[in-house]
């Protein structure tokens, strides 16, 4: 087997999709511990890069994910994950998705973000106290 590429900083960037939806949930750092963690749990693990430490998706609200697959891209040097998301969403935003924000097209220049599916799915002032 082939060792990943990590950064200089030992992290790699893990893309998260809904396995049953296909949506992207999330994406987030792994050192090589969060990388091993998932592959013997089967549940997410990223590195914190503000807080410096590892963490396990859902520790705090609850809303875990169960890894049902992993691949790596060709240079070997970001993963992707398919989960099945348990609770009510990924991004400590309180919506379902991280991805909530869209550029429009087709235009040049600064603009503007535009919301799009970005309604809550949960309050996270009571999920992360």
């Amino acid at each position: 087997m082939t060792e990943l590429k990590f950064d200089e900083k030992g992290l790699i960037p893990v893309i998260v999709q809904d396995a049953l939806t296909s949506e992207v949930l999330m994406m987030a750092y792994a050192n090589r511990e969060a990388y091993g963690k998932m592959l013997e749990t089967k549940r997410t693990h990223f590195y914190s890069r503000s807080r410096q430490r590892l963490w396990m998706k859902g520790e705090t609200s609850g809303h875990v994910q169960r890894v049902v697959e992993l691949r790596v891209d060709c240079d070997q040097d970001a993963v992707w994950i398919k989960v099945e998301q348990h609770g009510e969403g990924a991004c400590h935003t309180g919506r379902r998705s991280c991805f909530y924000r869209a550029a429009p097209l087709g235009q040049a220049g600064a603009v503007r973000l535009e919301f799009r599916d970005a309604d809550k799915a949960f309050d996270p002032a009571k999920v992360y106290k």
